[in-house]
């Protein structure tokens, strides 16, 4: 295990890491979880909800976002993906989606997500804390610290308050930092204590920073002091991806997010939704949930009947909209406009139709990750074809325009 990873486990294991998931995983606006409640217990709650009804907009909404404070952003995408399917016109889906990307240290694939839902009338304060992560990763802080001290007043205003602490650090003004981190303080919040420990190192003060930590983490300095001491020779969106992600320059995202989050935690999800619904009498199962180890919480399905063996369905992929309508036949005939009047832009490009309820979409893909989608959708804009990014679930059924 290499170190930066190392410093990743052992910040998760001792629940001091300053932001283990974006701050959509926490909000309550509606469709989160009960303030009392714990991610793994919502989970199961909309889980539960979605056995009976599978398009539940609430419930989807709601297993996103835990599925994300859980740290499982392939499972939270999934849900935002049926949420947005559910109900397109609402800001929500795209806010989520957006998170995801920012947790996945994807900051510029985040950003049309958050675009789109602004667009569908979601305020700033709304995806603020989101937002001005993402900002803060492409090393834009004064942007960033704009979106923060936006989301001040909104559902998410505590983790916005750190942030918002940590970014100022970032820019090396430690005296506006810790003031911004007082009110927090004053509560006796642990995060914000771990937040200061953060703002110390940033700020040159490494030695205060190990005390802080040894503090929180008694016998853990020598393990976190080199990584604490590396924070200052950073670069500004470097720190920020290392104090909120856990992730340090050379360490591969992917190689986090496989050692971070069990792949297999949530994988009785889509089996439990294809099951047969609970029987009335059966008594609701509670999620296994480990302090001592939250990375590693697994779910625990309801028990039911045996579910009718189903045949493989393609696993959820990133696609880039480009038009929808009722009729199948005129996406066909607008996509090949398209094509007919920036051919270099399309060689070889296909196109591809996803029915819904009443609707279909015309979409090109798929995509690898964010990153190329977000790519190609930038040369669309080059010559004002918008289109958005859109993950299928494992229910939709993808076919090539004129097949279908």
């Amino acid at each position: 295990m290499r170190g930066s990873l190392h410093l990743r486990l052992i910040l998760l294991c001792a629940g001091a890491l300053v932001v283990a998931a974006p701050a959509v995983a926490q909000a309550s606006y509606g469709y989160g979880y009960q303030q009392s409640e714990t991610p793994a217990a919502a989970l199961a709650r909309h889980v539960r909800t979605l056995a009976s009804t599978p398009t539940d907009f609430t419930a989807l909404i709601g297993a996103g976002k835990a599925a994300l404070a859980l740290g499982d952003t392939q499972a939270a995408a999934g849900f935002f993906a049926r949420a947005d399917e559910a109900n397109p016109r609402s800001p929500l889906p795209q806010a989520g989606m957006g998170a995801v990307s920012v947790a996945n240290g994807e900051a510029q694939a985040a950003m049309p997500y958050f675009a789109r839902a602004l667009e569908l009338g979601a305020p700033v304060a709304l995806i603020g804390a989101d937002r001005g992560l993402a900002y803060d990763l492409l090393g834009r802080q004064a942007q960033a610290q704009a979106d923060y001290r936006a989301a001040l007043g909104g559902p998410d205003g505590d983790e916005a308050r750190r942030r918002l602490a940590l970014s100022l650090a970032i820019g090396g003004d430690r005296a506006a930092a810790l003031q911004i981190l007082s009110p927090l303080l004053s509560r006796r919040d642990p995060g914000a204590n771990r937040v200061r420990a953060f703002i110390l190192a940033l700020t040159g003060d490494p030695q205060g920073a190990i005390r802080a930590i040894d503090a929180a983490m008694p016998g853990s300095w020598s393990r976190v002091a080199p990584f604490l001491q590396q924070l200052p020779t950073l670069t500004p969106g470097q720190k920020a991806a290392a104090c909120n992600l856990g992730i340090f320059p050379g360490e591969s995202q992917t190689a986090i997010a496989s050692a971070s989050v069990s792949g297999e935690r949530l994988a009785g999800i889509e089996d439990f939704l294809r099951g047969p619904p609970l029987q009335p009498s059966a008594p609701p199962v509670q999620p296994t949930w480990q302090p001592s180890a939250p990375v590693q919480t697994a779910y625990v399905a309801p028990v039911r009947k045996p579910a009718v063996v189903q045949p493989a369905r393609p696993a959820p992929k990133i696609w880039l909209q480009l038009a929808s309508g009722p009729n199948a036949d005129a996406l066909s005939s607008q996509f090949n406009r398209m094509k007919s009047r920036h051919r270099d832009l399309f060689e070889g490009i296909k196109g591809y139709v996803a029915r819904g309820p009443g609707r279909s979409r015309l979409l090109i893909g798929p995509f690898r990750g964010p990153s190329d989608a977000q790519i190609f959708a930038e040369d669309l804009k080059s010559v004002d074809i918008d289109s958005f990014s859109w993950t299928n679930s494992e229910s939709d059924q993808i076919v090539p325009l004129g097949t279908e």
